[in-house]
């Protein structure tokens, strides 16, 4: 599908996550890191909505709370306190995370305001163990230039990252507080972002100034985006947790696709006819229809004392399995809805019942029952009598706002790209002020500190790398727009490895283990410090580097000189490599004969196809040569 995104006036809105190398927590002095292992103490707890100062109830909180769950909490002493377990009172700001915020707000020309107060916006998903997440502005009003381009930035804030989720049990899900009040900065563009290739550079370049402070977090979760994205006719959608740089644009291009293809069921709905009177909530018992079906599906449900409730839905026939982006149909949407109000499996449709097994016959009978004409769809629901009409109430609304238009809400980002239902969007009644912890006065002199502590811009640290380490601009920049500037300095420093090398490791050939579906976020800097220290003692070759990383990034914590051992790339002794260069001599030597020093690229080939990660190249090269050389001396 070609896209002219200026044409339906796509607004792209960025907030940008990263995670503070800090040594303490945001509002505690416990360590800012994640523990693996048992837990050493768990407690379970609910949450539940409440009122604003002005009696109203934030919708989003409400829905998390209507789901009925309980939250297992885990933590481990050394990092988390009571603090983390709500049984205590915040201790003061983290004057270290502060600091670090304030020089990116100055990075990005943010003013700083006069004195941070610090909020509480509320969040019931059990990700926090008080119900809210405590956050507050920084900065204000600062820009950033992105292609020519000047990218107002909003704000710059600071919060507590929340729990991380670890298991989820029917209605018990299992949270982790070790990471809970990780300090985090926010950064916030305007909605000016007006294609998938923009966002993507935005965050980009936001990441970079990030990293320039070199007090920033490194890996998998570290980092996030979230995106408010818009286009005309459209619905401002905000997608939370997208984790990888180079799926932005395919986040916002999937989402426009999304937002497109429902503003044609609109359309289409509305050129039937439907009117929203049209769509009862009308629920009909259909269990005794299917009592001896061969739906797997629908028998198990009634075999476990379940009940199957349908609902008509005029003129929605098609439209059901009418696809929004891959792998998403509509139908899709309607079973999310179902899923999170009515805590059910999902949802049946007339659309792709017989994919399921339901006969003929049973479809004809359905229709006769529900008064279903052919333009007609029918949604199914197997449950308990209440989550069933809880579920099937979700999905006359969803339908509903299909008549609409795009319904505004809240969507999690999956790994290829598409999103789900999440929530719907907040309300403005989930932010108020934190009471136990005092104001901090954003002062002068706080300033001129932070002024005088500014690193160099991303530009001019290009310059720098490609100055001092003799590397070209293109792998510079490829370095920058990696987590890995630091990591290739520390390795240059401490080996004798050429930088061209390391940087290309770093860059390209990490990059494309990813893009082979290498987990590469496994691997720890330690680790990929010590491959290089033993290619620089002679151990192995840089040409190893690629299958020890490898198999480091599928055996997670192997020491990288036991990898060594255990691929067979130690380095083959001179000894040894005269008389295996012999071998292939005397196996060619009729191509020496006939092409002379020529044959000299295909032995090589040959030879190194063999023993890659095991010789180096210049010395296979220098011995070939000086036999070949003698072969035809002797000849």
């Amino acid at each position: 599908m070609t896209i002219d995104y200026r044409k339906i006036g796509l607004k792209v809105g960025l907030e940008c996550h990263q995670q503070l190398a800090t040594r303490e927590k945001l509002f505690c002095g416990c360590r800012p890191e994640l523990f693996k292992g048992e837990p050493e103490i768990t407690f379970l707890r609910r949450l539940r909505p409440t009122q604003s100062e002005l009696g109203q109830i934030d919708p989003a909180a409400y829905f998390e709370f209507q789901k009925g769950v309980k939250i297992l909490y885990e933590a481990d002493t050394k990092t988390s306190c009571l603090v983390e377990m709500d049984e205590e009172p915040p201790h003061d700001l983290n004057r270290e995370a502060l600091e670090i915020a304030l020089m990116v707000a100055l990075m990005m020309g943010a003013k700083p305001v006069d004195e941070i107060h610090v909020m509480r916006k509320i969040v019931i998903d059990g990700s926090n163990t008080t119900g809210f997440q405590r956050t507050c502005v920084v900065a204000l009003n600062g820009s950033i230039t992105v292609d020519g381009k000047e990218i107002p930035i909003e704000h710059v804030s600071l919060e507590e990252d929340a729990a991380r989720k670890v298991g989820e049990e029917g209605l018990v899900i299992r949270y982790r507080i070790d990471r809970l009040g990780i300090p985090l900065i926010e950064v916030a563009t305007g909605p000016v972002i007006s294609s998938p290739e923009e966002a993507e550079k935005v965050a980009l370049a936001i990441g970079k100034i990030f990293r320039a402070t070199k007090r920033v977090r490194r890996g998998i979760g570290t980092i996030r985006q979230d995106l408010n994205i818009s286009i005309k006719d459209g619905a401002l959608i905000e997608i939370k947790g997208v984790q990888e740089l180079e799926l932005i644009s395919k986040v916002v291009e999937y989402e426009v696709q999304r937002q497109l293809n429902l503003l044609k069921i609109r359309d289409e709905v509305r050129r039937r006819g439907l009117r929203e009177e049209d769509l009862r909530e009308e629920f009909v018992d259909v269990t005794l229809l299917f009592k001896e079906t061969q739906c797997r599906v629908l028998r198990r449900s009634i075999e476990r004392g379940d009940i199957v409730l349908a609902v008509k839905l005029p003129k929605f026939a098609g439209l059901l399995g009418f696809e929004l982006t891959p792998g998403l149909r509509f139908g899709g949407e309607l079973s999310d809805r179902a899923k999170f109000w009515g805590r059910v499996s999902g949802i049946l449709h007339s659309d792709e019942l017989k994919s399921y097994g339901v006969t003929d016959e049973e479809i004809a009978e359905l229709k006769r029952v529900m008064g279903a004409l052919e333009e007609d769809a029918i949604v199914l629901v197997a449950g308990k009598a209440d989550n069933a009409r809880d579920a099937l109430k979700a999905v006359v609304e969803r339908a509903r706002e299909a008549l609409r238009g795009v319904p505004e809400e809240t969507r999690a980002a999956n790994p290829d790209g598409t999103t789900r239902y999440m929530r719907p969007r907040p309300g403005a009644a989930r932010m108020y002020p934190e009471t136990d912890i005092p104001p901090i006065k954003v002062t002068k002199d706080l300033l001129e500190k932070i002024k005088m502590q500014l690193p160099k811009s991303p530009e001019e640290k290009v310059r720098e790398i490609m100055k001092v380490y003799g590397i070209n601009e293109k792998l510079a920049r490829q370095l920058l727009d990696t987590e890995y500037d630091e990591l290739f300095e520390t390795i240059v420093r401490e080996t004798r490895v050429a930088p061209t090398v390391v940087a290309t490791i770093l860059t390209e050939t990490l990059k494309a283990l990813k893009r082979d579906g290498f987990n590469i976020s496994v691997l720890t800097d330690e680790q990929i410090i010590e491959t290089f220290r033993l290619v620089d003692r002679g151990i192995t070759t840089k040409e190893a580097i690629p299958e020890i990383l490898k198999w480091l990034c599928k055996h997670e914590g192997a020491n990288p000189a036991d990898v060594i051992k255990e691929l067979g790339l130690t380095m083959i002794s001179e000894e040894d490599l005269q008389r295996i260069i012999d071998e292939y001599i005397e196996k060619n030597k009729s191509l020496i004969l006939e092409r002379g020093l020529s044959a000299l690229g295909t032995l090589m080939g040959l030879i190194m196809k063999d023993l890659r990660g095991r010789v180096k190249p210049e010395t296979v090269n220098r011995i070939l040569k000086e036999k070949i050389s003698g072969k035809i001396t002797i000849k």
